[in-house]
C-alpha cells in the first residue's frame, strides 16, 4: 500500500472496527507491529502486544466481547513533524450487550504509519471506563474487553 496515506488507514481501520473486521484490522498493521495499552490492566503496567498476529488475536477477542461499536470517530488529528507519527484524539460510541449500557469513551492515540501500514500504536484510554461498564477494578490484561 505505498500511496496509501495515513487519513486513508484511519479512514480504513474505522470502517473495519464498525463492522468487526478483526482480520482485515489486523492487516493494517505491518508484520512487526506493536501495539502499547498504556493505561490497561494493574495500575502502572502497560500492555504491550508484538505482531501482527498477536494483534489479530486480541482484535478477534475484543470483537467478539459484549462490547458493539457503533461510532468512531477522530475527532482531532495532529501532524508531528516526523511525517510518519501523528496524534489522534478518538472518540467511540459503544453498548455492552449484557447490560444494555450505552458508553462514549474517548482517548489519545499516537500512530507510526509506514508505507500504508500500522507500525506503531500507543493509546492513552481511561481505564476507569473499564470500572464502570462491568463493576471491576482493573481486569488482567488479558481479559480487557476495550481496545
Amino acid at each position: 500500500m505505498p500511496s496509501t496515506t495515513a487519513a486513508d488507514v484511519l479512514a480504513r481501520r474505522r470502517h473495519l472496527m464498525l463492522n468487526g473486521d478483526a482480520n482485515a484490522l489486523a492487516d493494517l498493521f505491518a508484520p512487526d507491529a506493536v501495539i502499547e495499552f498504556s493505561f490497561h490492566g494493574p495500575p502502572g503496567t502497560p500492555v504491550r502486544l508484538e505482531g501482527r498476529e498477536a494483534i489479530r488475536e486480541y482484535s478477534r477477542n475484543v470483537m467478539a466481547s459484549p462490547l458493539r461499536l457503533e461510532d468512531y470517530e477522530v475527532t482531532e488529528l495532529y501532524q508531528t513533524q516526523d511525517p510518519e507519527v501523528m496524534i489522534v484524539e478518538m472518540r467511540a460510541a459503544a453498548t455492552v450487550t449484557t447490560t444494555g449500557r450505552s458508553i462514549t469513551a474517548k482517548s489519545i492515540q499516537i500512530l507510526r504509519i509506514r508505507e500504508g501500514h500500522i507500525v506503531l500504536f500507543r493509546d492513552f484510554a481511561d481505564p476507569r471506563l473499564l470500572e464502570e461498564v462491568t463493576g471491576n477494578p482493573f481486569q488482567e490484561p488479558d481479559s480487557v474487553p476495550l481496545a
